[in-house]
């Protein structure tokens, strides 16, 4: 498997799959999910509505499937990442973010995807401490080699410095 990381704009990435860090409505919302549902147009939005009347909200940790629209990529995994607090929660939230990449790359195979793009999953308005959140995603990753091609994609410069740092290690 190779992991690669990027900086950039994840709607851009010419890749079998993109994540979205959705929120539980599937709706679209702010941030990556919002530019991934402006980017992607109308189609994705439909199919989120399709598979919410057919199944409801999106759980914490769980991933789901759809349509790339006008997207670059084939389709769109979309994982709800958990709001960070930290404190006596802080190892469910561990493992419910860990849950996001394993099932992604997992949904990903099983839908005979080769190559994936992460967004920096719960670190804009989820709060999650970027280098925490980094750790726990190569380490999911790197323990699930399913797929050929992994390729993490950071929005600011921030993130992409603590990826490269923990994957030189």
């Amino acid at each position: 498997m190779n992991i690669e990381v990027v900086q950039g704009d994840i709607t851009k990435i010419e890749i079998d799959v993109i994540v979205n860090a959705a929120n539980s409505s599937l709706l679209g919302g702010s941030g990556v999910d919002g530019a991934i549902h402006r980017a992607g147009g109308k189609a994705i939005l439909e199919a989120c509505q399709h598979i919410r009347n057919a199944q409801g909200k999106c759980n914490v940790g769980e991933v789901v499937i759809t349509t790339a629209g006008n997207l670059p990529a084939k389709k769109v995994i979309h994982t709800v990442g958990p709001v960070y607090n930290g404190g006596d929660r802080l190892t469910l939230e561990k493992e419910l973010l860990s849950n996001c990449y394993r099932n992604s790359l997992q949904l990903a195979k099983e839908n005979n995807l080769e190559s994936i793009a992460f967004p920096n999953i719960s670190t804009g308005i989820y709060r999650f401490p970027k280098d925490l959140a980094a750790k726990i995603a190569i380490q999911a990753v790197k323990e699930n080699p399913v797929l050929e091609k992994v390729i993490f994609v950071c929005f600011d410069e921030e993130n992409y410095k603590i990826y490269k740092e923990i994957i030189k290690k």
